[in-house]
């Protein structure tokens, strides 16, 4: 289902600004961050600030219409869920993001929930080490 039709269905408004957040998300050819929505919600509608971009994506993180994913470049990304889910691995020496298999990340929520009854969301994870490239240059 569409954010716009989630939304609307839930009962909440679709401001001009939340049109643009959605816009915005659903335009991103990789996860965005709220600034870079905030840039362009700002170049299309001048009197819009970020609080409503992050309040959005609040409401919107709730719904479980997006999802966040801290990168460790000093800000969380979003990403459409219904693009589907999916994990990377990323590289903190040169930055490298590698896609990682859906099917290794399910034994992982099953031993958790299993070894210490912890319900774990897992819908869009980002591992940080180092990527096969720079650990052999040490």
């Amino acid at each position: 289902m569409s954010c716009d039709k989630a939304l609307r269905e839930r009962g909440y408004r679709l401001t001009p600004q939340r049109m643009l957040v959605i816009e915005a998300l659903h335009n991103a050819d990789n996860h965005i961050s709220a600034e870079e929505i905030f840039e362009q919600l700002h170049a299309r509608y001048p009197y819009s600030n970020i609080s409503t971009v992050y309040r959005t994506l609040e409401l919107m993180k709730k719904l479980n219409l997006v999802t966040e994913t801290d990168f460790g470049e000093g800000c969380v990304r979003y990403h459409v869920a219904e693009k589907g889910h999916h994990h990377h691995l990323v590289c903190h020496a040169c930055g490298k993001i590698i896609d990682l298999d859906e099917s290794i990340i399910g034994p992982l929520k099953d031993t958790l929930l299993r070894d210490y009854g912890f319900d774990a969301d897992l819908r869009h994870l980002a591992i940080s080490g180092e990527c096969h490239d720079c650990s052999k240059k040490k």
